[in-house]
């Protein structure tokens, strides 16, 4: 049975994966803003999706866009989860999985890295 909680203790969770971001990574981290949102309209099972240019496809070309997002949805995390436990890592693997995004490592990678 998949886990309830409020929206305010999801987008805690969400920060609190945001701060296990190592410094180095967070500092590195440019032009992106991370969102919780209820789920994807296109693809509602989706846990989250990076929207943007990576970093390692910047050009000299880049500025003046709007911020990448990160969204992380919460009604198919908590969908697939039973406990808060449960939330709680899944929201650290979504994270984590996006920021990579950000940087330019694609989902194989990660898998290879064990975050898949």
């Amino acid at each position: 049975m998949p886990v309830e909680m409020s929206a305010a203790r999801f987008e805690e969770l969400v920060a609190d994966a945001l701060d296990e971001v190592p410094a180095e990574f967070a500092k590195a981290m440019d032009n992106v803003v991370v969102l919780v949102e209820e789920e994807n309209a296109e693809a509602p099972e989706i846990l989250g999706l990076y929207h943007g240019i990576a970093l390692t496809e910047r050009t000299t070309d880049y500025g003046g866009v709007l911020p990448d997002r990160i969204s992380i949805y919460r009604r198919p995390i908590l969908a697939i989860c039973e406990t808060e436990d449960q939330v709680i890592d899944e929201v650290l693997i979504t994270v984590v999985h996006e920021i990579a995004h950000h940087f330019g490592i694609d989902d194989q990678k990660l898998h290879e890295l064990g975050w898949g």
